[in-house]
């Protein structure tokens, strides 16, 4: 009788595909890792612009102005004193600017306005924008509570450029949260009129003799009464 030959119970097969089943997962965790750290500084930086895009033009208060400014003053009133700033007559264009506390007015005039026209104008600003913010609430301040300062800038141009014939007139007008009444002065024109003519009259002579020093070590040109002639010795002392 044959005997039948028993087979041998195959060996279990190992699952090859488990490794890489471990090996994507890893990669995977890896992957996901690797985003978030990239992905999370890039929504905290647009989350920062958004910010910053949404606060544009309001004012920045630190701790110092905690529980002051109140009532505070809003954009939709800004906007009010524009527009009445705007027809105050003689002027020609106005912005509105609030800086740390401190209302600013910019107020441009013809160029050919004087002093007397400017700080009237400035005046006139003065009267424009308390028809919208009362003095006494938000540029009065009190024993307990600081309030806003306000500067009225009107001006022909916004600043010196020193053409000839320039009619240069900037005035302020200030009224800050300590003052009783608003006070105006013309800063274009120098307190003492002979120490800033000294002054500028030194600035020129000091340029002149350095650039007539540095023409005769080079042995150029310097210009005499409007006439280049040839440097051929230092300015004598």
């Amino acid at each position: 009788m044959t005997q039948t030959a028993k087979k041998k119970p195959a060996a279990p097969q190992s699952n090859k595909f488990k490794p890489k089943k471990r090996r994507s997962s890893r990669t995977a965790l890896i992957f996901w890792i690797c985003l978030v750290l990239v992905a999370a500084p890039l929504i905290i930086l647009g989350w920062i612009l958004f910010s910053s895009a949404m606060n544009t033009h309001k004012p920045v208060l630190g701790d110092r102005y905690k529980d002051d400014l109140n009532p505070a003053i809003k954009s939709e009133q800004m906007k009010e004193i524009k527009t009445k700033s705007e027809g105050v007559e003689g002027v020609q264009s106005v912005d509105v600017e609030m800086a740390t506390a401190t209302l600013r007015v910019y107020v441009d005039v013809a160029d050919d306005a004087t002093a007397e026209t400017a700080t009237s104008t400035a005046d006139s600003v003065y009267k424009a924008v308390a028809e919208v913010l009362d003095p006494s609430v938000y540029f009065t301040k009190t024993d307990s509570e600081k309030m806003y300062d306000l500067e009225i800038h009107v001006y022909t141009e916004a600043e010196r450029k020193n053409t000839e014939g320039e009619n240069f007139v900037y005035v302020v007008e200030t009224k800050t949260s300590s003052m009783d009444a608003p006070a105006s002065e013309v800063v274009s024109t120098a307190k003492d009129a002979a120490l800033a003519q000294q002054l500028r009259d030194d600035v020129t002579a000091r340029k002149a003799a350095a650039a007539s020093t540095a023409a005769a070590a080079d042995g150029g040109t310097i210009t005499v009464g409007g006439n280049e002639v040839q440097a051929t010795e230092a300015p004598a002392e």
